[in-house]
């Protein structure tokens, strides 16, 4: 069965994950494949493009890197880069068989969708110098968990998908950071309380924790070039601070880079600039929210939806201030908010808004926002319709 297929078959949620499944699967690929170097990237927002602009920078500077991240926007390759691109079909085709074969019918069956994808990543890095893995939920319980790491990268912390990692904000930061093993970084915080849970399961665990604020601290010239390069781009200051704490990774493995390479980075679905007018961002609750809200242009055209586990009407609320009218897109997912409770946030929070029918125009801003799914319906739409 090809790759394609196989993938198909698999329920893409569950109600209850075997979190020892994964683990017996990964010893049985492990004695068949190489581990490079390895980078774990958890938390709430920054992850994508955190990872990215470390393997992006580690690649230029002459390593072969993977970088495993999800969930893609159009093409399921997306999630499995290597050395500047996205990994091909023959690529992932060929992984696929030989991680088939290795496991055998019964265990490849019962692995989840993501859970067989990371080993599939696995499978495609296996000759890389250096693999950057992108958690996918959580951190201790997560697939990408299974192997040794030689550096944990924190990203910012916040409330999300509560059901499965907690209700306060301590509760989620343990569940993500009791993944580090050796050593950490840790990414400027919202919370207070994610600095304290770090010190402390950095301590029992024996591992080395270090602090991106220091960093930045005695890193000025270096904080300067990052900002010049950001604004050269029109990046938000949010992506100058994942950049700060991708530079500080690189210096703790001792991997050479030349930050002008920056540069060439291509985040996209990260603050993106689609066209002059359009940005499209795959953030999805209110941390991503406050992040951005500071460099969206005024007026703003809001294009949006909600997945039904995410706090939109906070959402909303943040992005208010530069917002000129929201424009609802319907979303293809099972675990989309109802467009009337849409609404209903909508009203609460005093938005004007009407349904998005495809039409952009030339002299306003827009900003695509809520998830991947928001990005990916409008990408589709922008293929049938035609600018006016």
């Amino acid at each position: 069965m090809s790759l394609q297929d196989f993938l198909e078959a698999k329920p893409l949620y569950y109600k209850e994950i075997d979190h020892e499944r994964v683990h017996i699967a990964y010893g049985l690929l492990k004695p068949h494949i190489s581990r490079p170097k390895t980078v774990h990237v958890v938390g709430t927002n920054g992850k994508g493009s955190t990872g990215r602009m470390l393997a992006h920078l580690a690649y230029k500077g002459g390593l072969k890197t993977g970088h495993y991240t999800s969930p893609h926007i159009i093409k399921f390759n997306e999630r499995i880069w290597i050395d500047g691109e996205d990994a091909s079909d023959e690529v992932l085709e060929q992984a696929h068989q030989k991680l088939y074969a290795i496991l055998d019918k019964e265990m490849s069956e019962s692995l989840s969708y993501f859970e067989y994808t990371t080993l599939l990543a696995f499978v495609v890095f296996e000759k890389c110098d250096l693999v950057v893995l992108e958690a996918g939920l959580g951190g201790e319980f997560d697939a990408t968990n299974v192997c040794e790491k030689e550096l944990s990268i924190i990203t910012p912390i916040g409330i999300d998908h509560q059901a499965f990692l907690g209700q306060s904000i301590e509760e989620i930061a343990t569940t993500k950071i009791n993944s580090i093993q050796k050593q950490v970084v840790l990414a400027p915080q919202p919370y207070e309380e994610v600095v304290d849970v770090a010190q402390k399961i950095a301590q029992e665990k024996g591992a080395v924790l270090f602090l991106n604020t220091v960093f930045r601290a005695g890193h000025k010239r270096l904080m300067e070039k990052v900002q010049e390069i950001a604004k050269s781009l029109s990046w938000g200051a949010y992506l100058v601070e994942n950049a700060m704490v991708a530079l500080q990774a690189l210096d703790i493995l001792d991997i050479d880079y030349d930050i002008d390479d920056l540069e060439s980075v291509k985040l996209f679905g990260r603050f993106y600039q689609l066209k002059t007018n359009i940005r499209i961002d795959v953030g999805h609750n209110p941390l991503a929210a406050q992040a951005i809200v500071n460099a969206m242009d005024p007026e703003t055209v809001l294009i949006y939806n909600s997945l039904d586990d995410k706090d939109y009407e906070r959402v909303l609320r943040t992005l208010k201030p530069k917002v000129k009218r929201v424009e609802i897109i319907k979303i293809n997912s099972q675990r989309a908010t109802t467009l009337g409770e849409i609404e209903q946030a909508l009203q609460r929070v005093g938005l004007e808004y009407r349904y998005y029918e495809g039409t952009i125009k030339r002299d306003e801003h827009y900003l695509v926002f809520g998830s991947f799914y928001v990005v990916e319906e409008f990408l589709k739409s922008m293929e049938s319709h035609v600018s006016k």
